[in-house]
Parts: structure tokens; C-alpha cells; sequence
């Protein structure tokens, strides 16, 4: 039996980044409206439903066998750390979770709840999972930006405040753009074999350079929203942001992508903590 170290492992920690950011944000621009156990029942879902996408990819990889050759993180079943069925059980325990916190939402806010976090399982299984896996045709970062930067965002704010307005949506552009980019790197650094194995990823589709160019342009995206958005003088925080890109790009020039995604993932929470510091203080 797999000891709960492995399944940390598995639940790829490096990663939940993508999942609390949104949250962060959308609590801090919420304001004096913010409702606690609102924000404590969409992190746990947001955080569940990163989990189960990360074991349900696992398992789905694993048993195609398009995991063999992979130079990121280690992969429970295609290392032989835990079995397939194993891995399936921990991604159904995490989507349940998510299940029963997003159903708290739901019941106190609005039931289309329910039918928004069915398309969110739906579409964490289908990334990998089932007979035509939409994540090996290129369309897993447009899913990354709708549920890890618009539903993520967006209905946090709406789960404390029960409206939705046009800074909040922007601000859920920028985390799905941030988003996106945590995956598009991890396909660019698993272009090689993922072309191997017929997985035509995004990256795979347009190539690295495209690849590349793509990442840059969200970065600047979701920067360029921080600093139109923010009431001056608390949009400089922004800047604050632009060194860190900078180590980013070097690192993606040098060849070193595994640390070039680590730092992508500390990206994103520096930037929702600075934005959240910058609508805290701003908004008084």
C-alpha cells in the first residue's frame, strides 16, 4: 500500500498555486462583503478540483502509457509508486470533496451552481480521461482559463457578494491567462515525447517558438490588467512583478523549464497577493 507521502506527491503541491490565486484575489476585491465560510467553501473546491485533475491525469497518462517519458514530476502509476486503481480512487475522493463544499455554495447562493460544477468534473475527467481526451487535442489551456480564471474568479466573488461586475472579470482574465501559462510551459518542456506519443498539446500544435511568443503575451496581459485597473497610487505594486518575469524568460532561454514552471507558480501568487495587498489598502 502506497504511504499518504506518495499521494502528496501525486496531488502535485507545486500546482495548487492556479487554484488559490483566484480565490485570493476575488475574496480581496469582495471587500467588506466578503463571507468567510463562502471563501473557505470555494478554496476548498478550487483546491480539490486541482487535486483531482492532477490524479485523474495521472491515471489517464498512465494507463495510455504517454507518461513513460516524462522529464517533470514523477507520475504515481507510470513510476509504479501506486497503482491505477489507487490513483483513480484519490481523484474520486477529491472531486467529491469539491462536490460536497461546492453544494454548500450552491444551496446558499444559486443552484446554477450545480450545473457550473458538473461541466467543472466533467471537463477535470475529460482532460485526460475518456475515449477522446480533449487535453491531447490541443484545447487544454482554453479550459484552464475558464474554470482556474473565469468560474475560479469570478464565482468566488459571486458565491460572497452575488453579483459580478467588470474589474472582477478582468481580474479572472489575468488569473486564467497566469494559468494558462503554468500549463503551456509544462506542455513546451513535454513537447518532445508528448509528439511521440501522439498527445498534440497545444505547444505541439503550434510549435515552441509560437509556444513561447503565447506565454510572454498572457504574462503581459495579466500584468497590463493589474496596472489599469488598480486605483492609483497602489497599481505601482504591479512592478514589483516585472523582475520576476524577467527570471522567468531566462530561465525558458536557458533551457531550464522545470524551474522556469516553479517560478511560474510563485508568479501567480505574488501577483495575487500583491493585487490583493494593492485592492485591500486601495479600497480602504
Amino acid at each position: 500500500m502506497s504511504s499518504p507521502s506518495v499521494f502528496w506527491l501525486g496531488a502535485r503541491p507545486k500546482t495548487l498555486p492556479a487554484a488559490i490565486a483566484p480565490v485570493l484575489v476575488a475574496t480581496a476585491y469582495a471587500g467588506r462583503d466578503w463571507n468567510p465560510a463562502h471563501a473557505l467553501a470555494a478554496l476548498i473546491v478550487a483546491v480539490s478540483l486541482q487535486i483531482a485533475v492532477n490524479y485523474s491525469n495521472d491515471y489517464s497518462d498512465g494507463i495510455r502509457g504517454t507518461d513513460r517519458d516524462r522529464v517533470g514530476p514523477t507520475r504515481l502509476v507510470a513510476s509504479g509508486l501506486a497503482t491505477a486503481k489507487s490513483v483513480k480512487t484519490a481523484a474520486y475522493i477529491a472531486f467529491a470533496i469539491a462536490i460536497i463544499a461546492g453544494s454548500f455554495l450552491a444551496l446558499f447562493t444559486s443552484l446554477w451552481l450545480f450545473l457550473i460544477g458538473a461541466f467543472a468534473i466533467i471537463a477535470a475527467w475529460g482532460y485526460t480521461g475518456g475515449e477522446r481526451p480533449y487535453g491531447y487535442r490541443g484545447l487544454g489551456e482554453l479550459s484552464v482559463f475558464i474554470f482556474f480564471g473565469l468560474v475560479a474568479t469570478i464565482g468566488t466573488y459571486f458565491v460572497q457578494t452575488e453579483s459580478v461586475d467588470l474589474t472582477i472579470t478582468l481580474f479572472a482574465i489575468a488569473m486564467g491567462s497566469i494559468a494558462c501559462c503554468i500549463l503551456l510551459l509544462n506542455n513546451i518542456r513535454d513537447y518532445s515525447g508528448d509528439e511521440v506519443s501522439g498527445k498534440r498539446t497545444l505547444s505541439v500544435r503550434i510549435g515552441i517558438r509560437v509556444s513561447t511568443l503565447l506565454y510572454s503575451l498572457l504574462m503581459i496581459i495579466a500584468l497590463m490588467i493589474f496596472l489599469l485597473t488598480i486605483e492609483i497610487p497602489w497599481n505601482f505594486l504591479a512592478l514589483l512583478l516585472f523582475p520576476i518575469l524577467f527570471l522567468i524568460r531566462k530561465e525558458i532561454a536557458g533551457g531550464r523549464l522545470i524551474r522556469a514552471l516553479e517560478l511560474t507558480g510563485k508568479f501567480q501568487m505574488a501577483y495575487a497577493l500583491a493585487l490583493s495587498l494593492a485592492l485591500i489598502v486601495s479600497r480602504g
